[in-house]
C-alpha cells in the first residue's frame, strides 16, 4: 500500500525513492508486525485468556509433565503473527504481484483452518480438534487453488518445472504431476511445523531462521543479475515475495517474546500451519522446494519420527524412539525443555546454512 501512494511521489520528494527498494520495505514488513506483536500482544493473550478458561487442553499421552507445566496456557496466539504478518505485508509490498496474493492466500487459508481445529480443542475441552482426514481435505484443496495460480503464472520455460539443488541446468518437467507435487510441498511443511511446535518458542525460532534463508532466496532469484550469476533459475517478481517473508519473521519475533519458556501463550495449529505453509508455498514459486527440504530439515526429522514410531508399532509393535514428535523422546530421556530447544534452534540455523550453500556448489 505505501509503496503504491508513496513511491509515485518520488518524482517531486525524491526522499520517497527508497520505497522503490525491496530490502528498505522489508526493513519496514519486519518493524511493523514486530511492533504490532509487541503493543497487541498483551491484549490479544489476556483476550484468550478469558475466553479459554483452562488454556489449551493438554495431551493425556504426551509428558506427563507438561500437564503440571503447561496446564492453563492459552493457545490460538498465532493470531498474533498472522495479524503482524497481513499488516507488515499489505503496508510494504507492491500488492500488484501476485505471488503476494497467493503467499498470503495459503498463508491465512491454512490459518483459518487451524483456529476451527484449536476452536473446537478449546470448547470441547479435548486434544482433539477437526477430524484429521477434514483437516487435509481443507488443506490440500486450497493448496490445490495455490498450485494451479502459481503453474499458470510461471513462465513457459519454469512452468511445471522441478529444480535440482547442486545442479544448476537440471530441471524436471513434472508435467501435470506439479500441481499435486506443490500441493504436497505446502500441506506437507504446514503440517511439519505443527508437529514441531510441541515446547515453548521450538517451533518459532526455526521457522525464524527458514523465513529468513527464503527471504534471501527469493530476492536473489528474482533479479535475473543475481540469478545469472548464481546460475538460479530466474523468477520474475520473486523478489518482492522477500517483503512477505520479512513480514513472516517479525511477527514470529513478536511472538517469540511472548512465548519464550515459560510460554505465556501457544500459537497453536491457527500459527503453525499457516506458518508452515506459506514457507512451502514460496518454495514452490521461486523453484527451491527440495532446498525447503534441507533447509527445514528440523521439520522433516520431526515428521520422519512421528511415522517412523507409528509404522514401527504397527508392524512389530515396538516403538523406535521413547515418544514421538523427535523432542519429546529426549524429554523422556531426561533433557531439560530448555536444553531440547536451543539445540534445535541451533541444528536448524546450521541446516539453513548448508541450504545456502547450495547458492554456490553448482
Amino acid at each position: 500500500m505505501l509503496y503504491h501512494l508513496l513511491y509515485p511521489l518520488s518524482a517531486d520528494f525524491p526522499a520517497f525513492n527508497v520505497f522503490r527498494y525491496i530490502t528498505f520495505r522489508s526493513g519496514g514488513a519486519v518493524l511493523t508486525a514486530l511492533f504490532l506483536c509487541f503493543v497487541f500482544g498483551p491484549r490479544i493473550i489476556d483476550w484468550l485468556r478469558s475466553k479459554q478458561g483452562k488454556g489449551q487442553p493438554i495431551r493425556e499421552d504426551g509428558p506427563q509433565s507438561h500437564i503440571v507445566t503447561k496446564q492453563g496456557t492459552p493457545t490460538m496466539g498465532g493470531f498474533m503473527i498472522l495479524i503482524g504478518l497481513g499488516v507488515g505485508t499489505l503496508l510494504w509490498a507492491d500488492l500488484s504481484n501476485r505471488y503476494v496474493w497467493i503467499c498470503l492466500f495459503v498463508t491465512m487459508g491454512f490459518g483459518a483452518v487451524g483456529f476451527i481445529d484449536d476452536y473446537l480443542k478449546v470448547t470441547r475441552r479435548s486434544s482433539k480438534g477437526i477430524a484429521g482426514k477434514m483437516k487435509l481435505v481443507l488443506q490440500f484443496s486450497i493448496a490445490a487453488a495455490a498450485s494451479v495460480a502459481i503453474s499458470l503464472l510461471s513462465t513457459d520455460a519454469l512452468a511445471n518445472q522441478l529444480a535440482v539443488p547442486f545442479a544448476k541446468a537440471v530441471l524436471i518437467n513434472l508435467g501435470w504431476l506439479f500441481v499435486p507435487f506443490a500441493m504436497l510441498v505446502m500441506v506437507g511443511a504446514s503440517n511439519a511445523v505443527n508437529l514441531t511446535d510441541g515446547l515453548d518458542g521450538l517451533a518459532t525460532m526455526p521457522v525464524i531462521i527458514a523465513a529468513a534463508t527464503f527471504a534471501l532466496l527469493a530476492y536473489l532469484v528474482g533479479y535475473s543479475t543475481f540469478a545469472e550469476y548464481l546460475q538460479v533459475h530466474y523468477v520474475p517478481g520473486a523478489s518482492e515475495l522477500a517483503v512477505f517473508m520479512a513480514a513472516l519473521i517479525g511477527g514470529c519475533l513478536g511472538f517469540l517474546w511472548f512465548n519464550a519458556p515459560p510460554a505465556m501463550v501457544f500459537m497453536g495449529d491457527t500459527g503453525s500451519l499457516a506458518l508452515g505453509g506459506a514457507l512451502g508455498t514460496v518454495a514452490v514459486i521461486i523453484k527451491h522446494e527440495l532446498v525447503l527440504v534441507i533447509v527445514g530439515g528440523l521439520f522433516v526429522l520431526e515428521t520422519v519420527s512421528v511415522i517412523v514410531q507409528v509404522i514401527s508399532f504397527k508392524t512389530t509393535g515396538k516403538r523406535v524412539f521413547r515418544m514421538a514428535p523427535l523432542h519429546h523422546h529426549f524429554e523422556q530421556k531426561g533433557w531439560a525443555e530448555a536444553t531440547i530447544v536451543v539445540r534445535f534452534w541451533i541444528i536448524a540455523l546450521i541446516l539453513a546454512l548448508i541450504g545456502l550453500s547450495t547458492l554456490k556448489l553448482r
